[in-house]
């Protein structure tokens, strides 16, 4: 089996640790009991050979013997299929995994990401712009992925890949307390983070990066 390595940055500022997107990709291999580990690269001087492996200059990437995979639902695909604690084998299965997947990437992460932005920028008053993006995040999404998660434990059945990803997402509409009408949503990600895997990989990555402080 061929060495993993994670590649994120060796440093970041305060404020989005514990959210820099190399989590998804630690908490999936601990869930997954795979053997990896941890490069960094510089966040302020990003070179040649960092827009080789991620051509927009981001974090992270993941080294799998000669093969080099960028974007974390891409990788996340890529060690379910390396592990059926991460996706399960038969085709019913993983299809179901993988439609949840894009929709946590495609459909949810792309409201809460522009309505967190705004939160973290402090524009969350009576603007056009925070008033948009706030009605897409709630009554376009999370008004109806609350319901799906009222009836599951899981998106797809058992533990996988897509629950990382949605809990990731949702875990930055949390930080605002953006979940607090969805307590179905709100429990998904309390339930999603006690997991001994997510502790793991959380607790490493802000030691990774106050190490370098």
């Amino acid at each position: 089996m061929a060495d993993l390595i994670l590649t994120t940055f060796d440093w970041v500022p305060e404020m989005p640790r514990g959210y820099v997107r190399d989590i998804r990709v630690r908490w999936a291999l601990e869930e997954a009991g795979l053997p990896y580990r941890v490069e960094g690269v510089p966040f302020g001087e990003r070179n040649a050979e960092h827009f080789a492996h991620q051509p927009f200059g981001q974090v992270p990437w993941l080294t799998d013997g000669d093969l080099s995979i960028f974007e974390s639902g891409a990788i996340l695909l890529h060690l379910g299929e390396r592990s059926d604690a991460l996706m399960p084998a038969d085709e019913r299965g993983r299809g179901e995994v993988v439609e949840w997947l894009f929709a946590a990437l495609n459909s949810v992460e792309m409201a809460s990401l522009p309505w967190s932005l705004f939160q973290f920028s402090g524009d969350t008053g009576d603007t056009p712009g925070f008033k948009l993006f706030d009605a897409f995040l709630k009554k376009s999404r999370l008004t109806h992925l609350e319901p799906v998660l009222a009836e599951r434990d899981w998106l797809a059945g058992r533990f996988s890949v897509a629950d990382i990803l949605m809990a990731d997402v949702l875990r930055l509409v949390d930080r605002f307390d953006g979940l607090a009408d969805y307590p179905a949503c709100r429990d998904y990600v309390a339930r999603a983070t006690a997991r001994p895997s997510f502790v793991k990989a959380h607790a490493d990555q802000l030691a990774h990066f106050a190490a370098a402080d």
